[in-house]
């Protein structure tokens, strides 16, 4: 079946789905049980969203998620209603990331109400990956790591949290926001994370070691980046390290100004 066949198929569910919630609310439908009615209508909707899938028509599958969403909670079946919200999550991703993050913030509404924080977090990991790289909104994206951390933390999910907390001081340094990046980094005991917090010192308090520190005393630009070249052959500057050593270039070469 090709793409338009497979689109056709999930509408054609997803309408049928309608009408059995409508007739769950009729005569008959008290008869023959509506809840019942309801529950397969459900799941007929999350089916037309899989067959969308398929078809690569992700605004279908969404839709017909996100029904089925509320089908569920109409029928106060809270873990069904939470699932069927991070599908349709996953389905808007790339067509409408804004309703992506609308229906996993309903699912972490409902996670965090049964207590399930672990579940909780990995979804709001989601909407931090969401922003940054759908919507390129890093302090939002900074704000949903936090709170995935909090939460793996809460449930002693410490590695977990780590690695949140990490992505945290990443951005944090980007955005010029070095204390906190500070903070983060010195919590760990390992030469990368040591060195990468001696950088965000170096750019707030203009203090360095070993050859930079020398290249600085010198106010010598030029020496500065021989050093970095030197270890750039050693351990590939990535990025973000890239990204923190032209600003302490800056600061050797008096282009930078005032950065604290």
């Amino acid at each position: 079946m090709d793409n338009s066949g497979k689109e056709k198929e999930a509408m054609q569910l997803i309408a049928e789905a309608d009408k059995k919630v409508k007739a769950s609310g009729s005569f008959l439908g008290g008869m023959f049980g509506g809840g019942s009615v309801e529950r397969e209508a459900g799941e007929e909707v999350r089916g037309g969203g899989e067959s969308s899938a398929e078809a690569g028509v992700r605004g279908t599958i969404g839709g017909g998620a996100g029904d089925a969403a509320r089908l569920h909670m109409q029928l106060q079946n809270k873990l069904d209603s939470a699932t069927s919200f991070v599908d349709a999550g996953n389905a808007f991703k790339k067509a409408d990331p804004q309703e992506a993050i609308n229906c996993l913030n309903q699912a972490i509404d409902i996670y965090t109400d049964m207590g399930r924080f672990t579940i909780a977090a990995k979804h709001h990991i989601t909407i931090a990956e969401i922003y940054e790289a759908e919507l390129v909104d890093i302090e939002k994206a900074i704000a949903h790591y936090e709170q995935a951390a909090d939460y793996y933390k809460g449930e002693e999910s410490n590695s977990s949290a780590n690695k949140c907390l990490l992505k945290v001081g990443h951005y944090s340094a980007q955005l010029e926001q070095y204390p906190k990046a500070i903070e983060i980094y010195e919590q760990y005991n390992a030469k990368e994370y040591f060195f990468k917090a001696s950088l965000c010192h170096f750019i707030v308090d203009e203090l360095n070691a070993k050859k930079l520190l020398d290249a600085h005393e010198e106010q010598n630009s030029e020496a500065f980046t021989e050093a970095v070249k030197e270890y750039d052959s050693v351990s590939r500057l990535d990025q973000w390290l890239t990204t923190m050593l032209l600003r302490i270039k800056k600061t050797i070469q008096g282009d930078a100004g005032d950065l604290k």
